[in-house]
């Protein structure tokens, strides 16, 4: 089911709060807040597609499976100055202890 954005239309065909809900694409548009009774409108956004850029393919391309399989490699702070290997070659853990000089 999808998900509308509404505004409160204040005096003065001025936008006001902007609201969410769920609703079925043949649902009516709202013309009132469900809560207030105030005049809204719904508002045209742009639709949330998981395409080659979304959050979700990041992840992915970030996965410590994919990284391996490209032959990179990640660290993951595991404390002050302390990281240790999640995927792909290298030592295991690297150790750079605050003012150890480490560059």
């Amino acid at each position: 089911m999808p998900i509308y954005v509404y505004e409160v239309i204040l005096e003065g065909d001025e936008p006001g709060m902007q609201f969410e809900v769920f609703q079925g694409i043949k649902e009516e548009a709202l013309t009132v807040h469900p809560t207030t009774g105030q005049k809204v409108r719904r508002v045209i956004t742009a639709p949330n597609i998981a395409g080659q850029w979304s959050d979700l393919a990041a992840k992915d391309k970030l996965s410590d499976a994919n990284i391996n399989r490209l032959g990179m490699t990640k660290y993951v702070k595991a404390g002050d100055g302390y990281y240790e290997k999640t995927a792909g070659p290298g030592p295991q853990t690297i150790n750079n202890p605050p003012g150890g000089g480490g560059d």
